[in-house]
């Protein structure tokens, strides 16, 4: 909706559409509320979102820009007695460190020598120039046919990853006059395989959906019960996580977690296998044994269960995902947590959304939309109107100077100054990696894998961490390529705490005796901040007013979810949170019910008794339908018996 055609009066104003204010903006619309959601951003979902390869240049090169605060304008001559403003000042620090190197050649092959290939470009790579004049070439060139791309690529059966691999062979490689076929000589052509150019990544840059921050949905987690609640889930696709790996001893192995996965694995011997699959059991429910080992780490209690190194691994680092120094209880209950999730939908307890994360959220904004939720991005909120006796929010005061009454006021983290945010922990960040890779880190007979990788700290003082490698047919990435997201709590800068894993599992030129790993083609580092330690309320603001965080550093979607409903709780504690929405089949529009009664409206009182008379001749009418086609149903009986008769 325009900005100037806003209405000037809503229940719920909520600034950003991020995971969590998304969420409470389809419970609130759902039960009926007016809500107003706003985003100063021209994309949804915030530091949830997903961009497609151009949209992440522009995006970096954003970041890369000195942004000038804006000039707060003067809006008190929108007060009246009593009231006060409060303006929102923009925290710019959720992203730092911005960092993209380009390791492939700039231009395709075609264009290039055979003989003499240029060298990768391992420079730090700045988004203006000629990467900024490519990404203006290509999205001129390429939206005609983006849709026709779109729907060729969407995941109507797996049986597609075969043609996606041709797809990539003709797009991402220059046919030979005598090329082998792939059946009989795919060993050899696998050498002489042409690497993508970054010139390609560009042109195929619709293809990439790069989401800013990396979860995984556990398939019993609370987003997943919640998308299955609210019929929300209706607006988006799943795949599998289709398996676990782990770095260890320099080397990427498969985790066996489930009880097919335990018995077929060949890592494990017959012994290790009984182990784990009796600890596994014993793990289902809390016993006394286990009490004892409150507060004590859980690698101790790992090692008085008499498992053995391989074992202790996989449970920590794999199934737990936690640290050596995590207390027994927390561990114990990741591991329960684990297991609950397996089955449900595959071998891993894992789903991840098709087409990126950045998904979720929008699939609520269209929840929200769809029960009367009005929209308007590149908009946001300037000041509060606070009344200075109840020291409540009257109304907000919009980026165009409209005044918008409203009952309560739901702001995302990053709007609020760090003078009036009150954190229960010191601030923490996250280190983040996105990758573009040529092929998968652990290849198997499918390359239609999507993994979930742990990787223990490699040395001392550094951090664990998560790795998702995630393939062309979660339309995340074009055919022929990896995206691979890395996740750890920050030391240091990102690049700091993550180059030294990329270097051993990838190959990069920093890399030593990596020629069997995939290599990275193009690679961006930045921090973000965890905003695990941020609470709803307790600010210096007014009550009404309540905050919504960012992402956290957990692999799930718990905070953001637990946050939203403590919302929509406080606001509303006597609504269900998310009721079933019914399907589209199922609603009854006002037009239709006005349409029926509308002659009733008219006549008044004579008119409800004509109605009652109509209603009484229409019964009449139906019970003399009835009787006829009893006598009817006679009628025939007798036919088919005299027919009977005669046939006798």
């Amino acid at each position: 909706m325009a900005a100037e055609d806003l209405p000037s009066e809503f229940d719920v104003v909520i600034l950003g559409t991020g995971l969590a204010e998304s969420v409470v903006a389809a419970a609130f619309s759902r039960v009926g509320q007016r809500v107003l959601h706003v985003d100063r951003r021209s994309y949804y979902a915030a530091n949830w979102a997903s961009f497609t390869f151009n949209s992440l240049l522009t995006w970096i090169q954003e970041h890369h820009e000195e942004s000038q605060p804006e000039e707060a304008q003067d809006w008190s001559s929108l007060l009246e007695d009593g009231e006060e403003l409060i303006y929102l000042s923009p925290d710019p620090a959720s992203i730092s460190n911005v960092q993209a190197f380009c390791f492939t050649s700039e231009e395709d092959e075609e264009e290039e020598k055979a003989s003499s290939p240029d060298p990768p470009n391992t420079t730090e790579e700045k988004t203006g120039g000629a990467n900024e004049d490519i990404v203006k070439e290509t999205s001129e060139t390429e939206s005609a046919d983006s849709k026709e791309e779109e729907t060729k690529e969407k995941p109507e059966e797996r049986a597609d990853g075969a043609e996606e691999e041709q797809a990539s062979k003709t797009e991402g490689e220059e046919p030979e006059a005598d090329q082998p076929t792939a059946s009989a000589a795919q060993s050899q052509s696998e050498p002489a395989k042409k690497k993508i150019s970054y010139a390609q990544l560009v042109k195929e840059g619709r293809r990439f959906n790069i989401d800013l921050v990396s979860k995984l949905l556990y398939s019993r987690g609370s987003l997943v019960d919640l998308l299955i609640k609210s019929n929300v889930s209706r607006y988006a696709e799943f795949k599998n996580v289709t398996r676990i790996l782990t770095y260890r001893h320099g080397n990427v192995e498969q985790v066996p977690c489930s009880r097919a996965d335990v018995f077929a694995s060949r890592q494990l011997s017959v012994v290790e296998k009984r182990k784990l699959m009796r600890f596994l059991t014993s793990c289902v429910e809390e016993t006394e044994e286990q009490r004892a080992y409150n507060g004590r780490p859980y690698l101790e209690f790992l090692c008085d269960q008499q498992l053995g190194d391989n074992l202790q691994h996989f449970l920590l680092h794999s199934i737990a995902m936690v640290t050596e120094d995590t207390p027994t209880e927390e561990g114990l209950s990741s591991t329960r947590h684990f297991l609950r999730c397996l089955g449900r939908y595959g071998n891993t307890p894992f789903l991840f959304p098709v087409y990126g994360l950045g998904e979720i959220p929008q699939c609520f904004c269209r929840m929200c939309a769809v029960f009367g939720g009005i929209y308007c991005l590149r908009h946001s909120v300037s000041c509060l109107v606070v009344d200075k006796t109840t020291n409540r929010c009257k109304a907000v005061v919009d980026s165009q100077g409209q005044r918008i009454s409203c009952s309560h006021f739901v702001v995302e983290e990053g709007s609020v100054g760090t003078d009036r945010k009150t954190v229960t922990t010191p601030p923490r960040f996250l280190s983040r990696a996105v990758l573009i890779t040529d092929g998968s880190i652990l290849p198997s007979d499918s390359d239609q894998q999507v993994s979930m990788v742990t990787v223990p700290p490699i040395a001392a003082g550094c951090p664990a961490v998560k790795m998702v490698e995630l393939c062309s047919s979660t339309m995340t990435c074009m055919p022929g390529t990896y995206l691979v997201h890395l996740t750890c709590q920050s030391v240091g800068s990102a690049y700091e705490d993550l180059s030294p894993v990329v270097t051993k599992l990838f190959r990069t030129p920093e890399s030593h005796d990596q020629e069997n790993c995939p290599s990275v083609l193009w690679c961006l580092y930045f921090n973000m901040t965890d905003s695990s330690g941020l609470e709803v309320e307790g600010h210096n603001l007014p009550s009404n007013v309540f905050v919504c965080s960012g992402p956290d550093g957990s692999l799930g979607h718990e905070h953001a979810i637990k946050q939203a409903e403590l919302i929509f709780q406080k606001i509303l504690p006597e609504e269900d949170f998310c009721p079933p929405a019914p399907n589209p089949e199922d609603i009854i529009y006002d037009g239709d019910n006005n349409s029926s009664s509308a002659g009733g409206e008219e006549n008044g009182g004579a008119g409800e008794e004509e109605n009652d008379g109509a209603g009484e001749e229409e019964e009449e009418k139906k019970e003399v339908l009835e009787e006829n086609d009893g006598e009817e149903e006679k009628k025939e009986v007798e036919e088919e018996e005299q027919s009977l008769q005669t046939e006798e």
